[in-house]
């Protein structure tokens, strides 16, 4: 049964657009679905059905004999207030997920990232994002870090405090915090391994 009738692009943004799907119910009936998109109109994922990732998040750990997990507390506007996260960024051009996750990581917290590229290969994959709300796919890269945290570098409409934190410090920010959804579980994850990745070989 055909799901729609057509896709009209609402908004004129560089960054990110909504678009209106002329939509059917399950009853043939005609409705109004929005979602939005960092695509341009000829590259939604509704017309293509790529699985590109326009994003990524890192996970990045010290090299430490105890490793910490790097993280960000950053102002979100639609919130206004701010959540604890995992630093992540846009995939520009033509960057793989680990040459985007080096230079985010840089400009976001002044950190060095090496990729670690061992374990299942499909933890990598990208995944929708939030599939109700947008098309936007992103994928996780893991890795470590070395040399000196900085707020030299982000840009300034990114209000970001970066910090290490310990199996003891996710946890509270875990059962006490505002926390994104995907930094949420990538933290679970630290907190279960015995050693930093060992999860990726589940």
């Amino acid at each position: 049964m055909k799901k729609y009738h057509g896709i009209k692009k609402l908004t004129e943004n560089p960054f990110l657009n909504m678009y209106q799907i002329d939509a059917i119910d399950m009853k043939g009936r005609d409705f109004g679905y929005y979602f939005a998109s960092r695509n341009d109109e000829e590259n939604i994922k509704i017309r293509t059905k790529s699985m590109k990732p326009e994003g990524i998040v890192i996970y990045a750990v010290t090299t430490e004999q105890e490793p910490r997990l790097v993280l960000i507390r950053q102002y979100r506007y639609p919130v206004d207030d701010y959540l604890y996260e995992l630093p992540a960024g846009l995939v520009d051009g033509g960057e793989t997920p680990g040459e985007a996750a080096v230079r985010e990581m840089k400009e976001e917290t002044g950190l060095e990232f090496s990729e670690y590229k061992g374990g299942c290969k499909y933890y990598r994959r990208p995944y929708f994002l939030g599939p109700g709300l947008t098309d936007e796919t992103d994928a996780t890269v893991y890795g470590t870090v070395s040399g000196s945290i900085s707020d030299a570098l982000p840009e300034d409409t990114e209000e970001i405090q970066v910090f290490y934190a310990d199996k003891n410090q996710v946890r509270h920010i875990l059962k006490n915090e505002r926390v994104s959804m995907r930094g949420a579980y990538l933290m679970m994850h630290f907190l279960h391994s015995d050693t930093p990745f060992a999860f990726l070989d589940a």
